[in-house]
């Protein structure tokens, strides 16, 4: 398995990132005016209005968004400027006010990729308000894009946190799915952990999988990626053979349990697995894992 049969939802885009004008403040200064603005609110919803079986993202002109909100430049669509903007949700008639979870299937493309960059560009900016280095409050910079302390002059960019996720197969028609304590009764997932400091993505597959259900791995393939900002992960997709498929033994607490589930299990899941939403990537991998079979 190299590639996954549809373009993952939340790595879709139709969008000019135009990331040569994020440090140009007289061309971001002349845009503003001009721009369509997705207003991200603090708990990273935004404002969607039904269109047909889908959603289509709402976008307010300049001057209905409150002057002293941060901008942030997302890129421009058929010449026009986009931005994001994090501000409390304002009252707009028709629409309602959503997540990526919710609503990253329905999205079309545009939406999709103004979205998830805005909810990220706004995770970042709330929880990264100082400086590292020093404790100064930090301010915008580069469209959004940096934050620059006025203290010591250090610019600070986006935080993305890798984490490696994957679908082990013992070879023929089993893979392994676990569950953690926090989630809903029934529901199982493919396997993930984040990338330590110093490892490639595919030697954390390996250390994953052996601490989390004992395994071994051997023919670990890269498959796809997709942004994550819950808050500033992106996922990056794998398949692994287990070598050898034996029992699974939880080992560093993180699952509450783990097992082997046929395609048949997995097609036939009612009353025996709750899958993860169809917004993600485990939900990928696994689907596309079965449909091979």
């Amino acid at each position: 398995m190299t590639a996954v049969s549809v373009l993952l939802p939340l790595s879709r885009s139709a969008h000019d990132p135009a990331s040569l004008h994020r440090s140009d403040q007289a061309f971001l200064d002349a845009a503003w005016p001009r721009a369509r603005v997705v207003v991200v609110d603090a708990d990273g919803r935004f404002a969607v209005t039904a269109e047909g079986d889908g959603l289509r993202l709402r976008l307010l002109a300049a001057g209905d968004v409150a002057a002293e909100a941060s901008r942030f430049f997302l890129g421009e669509h058929d010449g026009v400027p986009h931005f994001a903007v994090l501000a409390p949700a304002p009252a707009v008639d028709a629409v309602r006010w959503t997540g990526l979870r919710e609503a990253g299937t329905a999205l079309d493309d545009l939406g999709a990729g103004l979205a998830t960059t805005a909810v990220a560009l706004a995770n970042w900016h709330s929880t990264h308000t100082h400086c590292p280095r020093c404790g100064t409050p930090t301010e915008p910079v580069q469209g959004g894009w940096a934050r620059r302390c006025p203290a010591d002059g250090s610019d600070h960019f986006p935080r993305t946190d890798p984490a490696v996720i994957m679908l082990i197969h013992d070879g023929a028609d089993r893979c392994v799915l676990g569950r953690q304590p926090s989630w809903p009764e029934g529901r199982y997932s493919v396997l993930a952990g984040f990338v330590d400091a110093g490892e490639s993505a595919e030697a954390a597959v390996a250390r994953e999988v052996g601490e989390e259900v004992g395994l071994q791995v051997a023919d670990v393939r890269y498959v796809a990626s997709q942004p994550w900002p819950f808050p500033s992960s992106l996922m990056l997709g794998f398949t692994a053979l287990a070598d050898p498929p034996a029992a699974l033994r939880l080992r560093d607490g993180e699952l509450s349990d783990a097992g082997w589930f046929s395609r048949e299990q997995i097609r036939q899941r009612d009353g025996v697995v709750l899958l993860p939403s169809s917004v993600s990537i485990a939900y990928r991998l696994l689907m596309d894992w079965v449909d091979r079979g």
